[in-house]
C-alpha cells in the first residue's frame, strides 16, 4: 500500500472512531455540539471539507449529525426513506468522494424503519395476489422463481428499493426486524458499490472505507455491523 492510500485508511479509521465517541457522547446526554459556533460557521463559507459522507434514512428521529454530536462541515449527508438509492443519491455521493475527497461512507439504517414496514407490507400483497390459489403448491412455486422479477418491476419505488432486502433476508430465513434491517443495510452497500464506478474505483485504490451502521432508537446508539 502506497503512503498516501495508507494515510487515507488511517484517516477514514481515525474519523469513524471520533464519530463514534460523538454518538457515545450522544447516547450518554453529554453532547459537546462542536463546531456548531459563528466562526466556525463563517469559515466554511468558502468551502467545505467534509471527514465523511453518511447515507441514511429520512426518518426525523435519526438525523446524523445530532447522532454523532458532529458539527458544521462535519459530515456530508443524503437522507431518504430506507437509504433508496436513486441517480440523485450516487451523482451526490460520487461528488463526495470524487470531488471533495471523503475517505469514510457510512451507509446507516435504523431500529423501527417506517420504509422496511411498508416494504413488507407491499411485499405480502404482491405475493399474495401472485398466488390466487393458496393451494397449489405448483402455483406458489412458479410464484417465487419470478419474485425477483416481480419486485424489480414494480411500480412502488419503496418495493423495487427495500423489498429485495426483505426478501432475501426471508430465503435466508431470517425474521427478527433487527436482522432484517441489517440486511437492507448489508444489501444497500452492495447496490451501492455495484451500481458507481467511481466507488468501485476509489475502494480499489484504497481511497474510501464504507462502515455499515444501524442506529437504536430505543438507547442512542449506533451499531457497527460487519459484513
Amino acid at each position: 500500500m502506497a503512503q498516501a492510500d495508507f494515510e487515507k485508511e488511517s484517516t477514514a479509521n481515525a474519523t469513524w472512531s471520533r464519530l463514534l465517541a460523538g454518538n457515545r457522547r450522544f447516547a450518554e446526554g453529554k453532547n459537546e455540539h462542536p463546531w456548531q459556533d459563528p466562526q466556525t460557521r463563517e469559515s466554511l463559507i468558502d468551502r467545505q471539507n467534509p471527514d465523511a459522507a453518511v447515507l441514511s434514512c429520512s426518518d426525523s428521529r435519526v438525523p446524523p449529525e445530532i447522532v454523532f454530536d458532529a458539527g458544521l462541515g462535519d459530515l456530508f449527508t443524503i437522507r431518504t426513506a430506507g437509504q433508496v438509492i436513486d441517480d440523485a443519491v450516487l451523482a451526490s455521493l460520487e461528488y463526495a468522494v470524487d470531488s471533495l475527497h471523503v475517505s469514510l461512507l457510512i451507509v446507516m439504517g435504523h431500529e423501527g424503519c417506517g420504509a422496511i414496514d411498508l416494504a413488507t407490507h407491499e411485499l405480502d400483497s404482491m405475493i399474495d395476489a401472485a398466488t390466487t390459489d393458496p393451494a397449489s403448491s405448483l402455483e406458489a412455486a412458479d410464484a417465487m422463481d419470478d419474485l425477483d422479477e416481480r419486485i424489480a418491476e414494480s411500480e412502488s419505488i419503496i418495493l423495487r428499493s427495500v423489498g429485495m432486502s426483505i426478501w432475501q433476508a426471508r430465503e435466508a430465513e431470517v425474521d427478527d426486524p433487527a436482522d432484517i434491517e441489517r440486511v437492507h443495510v448489508a444489501h444497500t452497500i452492495e447496490d451501492l458499490v455495484s451500481r458507481s464506478e467511481v466507488i468501485q474505483n476509489a475502494l480499489a485504490h484504497d481511497r474510501l472505507m464504507i462502515v455499515g451502521a444501524r442506529y437504536q432508537l430505543s438507547n442512542g446508539k449506533v451499531e457497527v455491523l460487519s459484513f
